[in-house]
């Protein structure tokens, strides 16, 4: 690994709204990020009036323009009203909301969408615009959950698979630095995935262990080397659930961030199964970043 590549650039952060709860609750934990990255906030309305105009009366199309103008400037008012010296911009889209996120986002920007929209199921579920930007994202996503189960504890979690998420690890060392908290590196390895049966669990367990330690030992070290002032936790853990280990280490975290599947799924190329598990039943904020450039064979 390269010690001389750059910290990762953060741009602006961009929320979107609806009306819903939970999009109110992102735009205010949106706020909070912009200011603890010293960025502007833009708040994003996809109204999709360009989709609906085919088979929609013009007054329809209008009410809904003036729905969103309205949800828009009460949503930066309250933002406002908690974050006076926060630079807030608002955007009305025509196109649907998935890309006007997207495209909102440019190259550097951070998208923070609510756990759930006004579709949703239960607590538990995202909704589908979230889960669709999430899938497609070229740049950063959070996904805002778990806020209302504690106080703040400090601690940036990272999930480490192998040396491949060193970016997504710079990522979670510099939002802990926004922080002003800690950074936990945490790998976590499915045993039962490792190995085809219990006598070659038996034999090799060993090898298996010193080879998953050697992933995070490498992306820590070079962690340590960028970001010397860090307060850094570093953990193995070995479980039948990657998923479950990581759910219940966000307990007690601010903000979980792991790196997107290495390669595209059905689900998009961001989300993989780990990945689409956290982003509904972590206890805290997840933040993904999408992966460039390896396709070698992950299921996270």
């Amino acid at each position: 690994m390269n010690s001389a590549t750059s910290s990762p650039e953060f741009g602006s952060v961009i929320v979107g709204v609806d009306g819903s709860e939970p999009a109110r609750q992102a735009a205010l934990w949106a706020a909070a990020e912009a200011t603890r990255r010293e960025r502007p906030l833009h708040i994003v309305y996809g109204a999709d009036t360009d989709g609906r105009a085919l088979y929609v009366s013009v007054e329809s199309v209008e009410r809904v323009r003036e729905a969103g103008r309205e949800l828009l400037d009460a949503s930066a008012a309250a933002v406002t009203e908690q974050f006076p010296g926060l630079q807030v911009n608002t955007e009305f889209s025509r196109a649907a909301p998935v890309p006007s996120l997207h495209r909102s986002a440019g190259l550097h920007g951070t998208i923070v969408v609510g756990n759930r929209g006004m579709g949703g199921f239960g607590s538990l579920m995202l909704g589908s615009v979230g889960l669709k930007v999430a899938a497609g994202a070229k740049t950063p996503v959070i996904i805002v959950r778990g806020i209302d189960n504690g106080a703040e504890t400090g601690t940036v979690l990272a999930a480490v698979r192998d040396e491949h998420d060193l970016d997504s690890a710079r990522y979670a060392a510099r939002e802990a630095q926004f922080r002003k908290g800690s950074l936990r590196l945490l790998h976590v390895w499915n045993i039962l995935q490792s190995v085809g049966n219990v006598v070659t669990l038996l034999d090799d367990v060993d090898q298996i262990a010193g080879e998953h330690v050697h992933h995070l030992t490498a992306v820590a070290d070079q962690i340590r080397e960028e970001f010397p002032d860090l307060t850094l936790q570093v953990d193995a853990e070995k479980s039948v659930s990657v998923a479950g280990v990581l759910v219940e280490a966000s307990r007690h975290a601010d903000l979980l961030v792991m790196g997107g599947r290495r390669s595209p799924s059905y689900l998009g190329p961001t989300l993989g199964r780990a990945t689409h598990s956290l982003i509904h039943h972590a206890h805290c904020p997840v933040q993904l970043i999408p992966r460039h450039g390896h396709e070698h064979g992950s299921e996270s």
